[in-house]
């Protein structure tokens, strides 16, 4: 079971994200300040980081640094409600690995997670295996190839903001992203149930595949 820590002064949000972990079968372990949250990354193996921007004493923007100091490769999610991309710019170069913007959704904070534990995963497999015979080393690099997580906000944010469904054609028309590049981000989603996949019919040809955002009740 992959362990989540989630590092936020507000006692009904750390709530809300061990629910979705819960929701997801991972084991949330919960911090009210950077230092508790320190200490709990030091005693036991952490899979993955949510830490929220705006906290006393220590805030995100140093916390993240502190966390990267004993640990270089644990994946580090921020929760922000700042958009700007100055902030942006100071958690990347502090050592985080992406952005969740409050109010959290949990369909959109699953894929994330979701997406950085198969990177991490995969690259400590690569990490122990001969580089030059290793299967691991290879699928790393053909995940990482194709998942980016621009693009996958591109798709996220097309398939959450609209009710239709839509074929692989049509999503790739409205967000101006390749047809296979379309169709390789939806096999992610899909496994992970973000989106739902149905079938068009029609009268001539073979069904088509149309792909539905999967709304779930959890948010933050």
């Amino acid at each position: 079971m992959k362990r989540i820590l989630i590092i936020d002064d507000n006692a009904d949000i750390r709530y809300a994200l061990s629910q979705i972990c819960d929701f997801k079968g991972w084991e949330p372990k919960t911090a009210s300040l950077v230092k508790e949250g320190l200490e709990i990354l030091m005693n036991e193996e952490i899979d993955l980081i949510l830490i929220d921007y705006h906290m006393p004493k220590i805030n995100g923007l140093e916390g993240v640094k502190m966390i990267r100091e004993k640990d270089p490769d644990v994946p580090i999610i921020v929760l922000t409600v700042d958009e700007k991309q100055q902030v942006a710019d100071l958690f990347i170069s502090n050592g985080a690995n992406d952005f969740a913007l409050k109010p959290i959704k949990a369909p959109d904070l699953i894929s994330r997670i979701s997406v950085h534990l198969k990177f991490s995963s995969l690259k400590k497999k690569s990490d122990n295996a001969d580089s030059s015979k290793s299967e691991n080393t290879a699928q790393y690099r053909d995940y990482t190839k194709g998942i980016n997580i621009n693009t996958l906000d591109i798709i996220i944010e097309f398939m959450k903001n609209n009710e239709n469904e839509y074929t692989i054609e049509e999503i790739s028309e409205n967000t101006g992203l390749a047809y296979q590049t379309v169709h390789r981000y939806l096999k992610h989603l899909l496994e992970y149930d973000v989106v739902r996949a149905d079938y068009r019919y029609g009268k001539i040809g073979r069904p088509k595949q149309q792909f539905k955002w999967n709304s779930l009740r959890n948010c933050v």
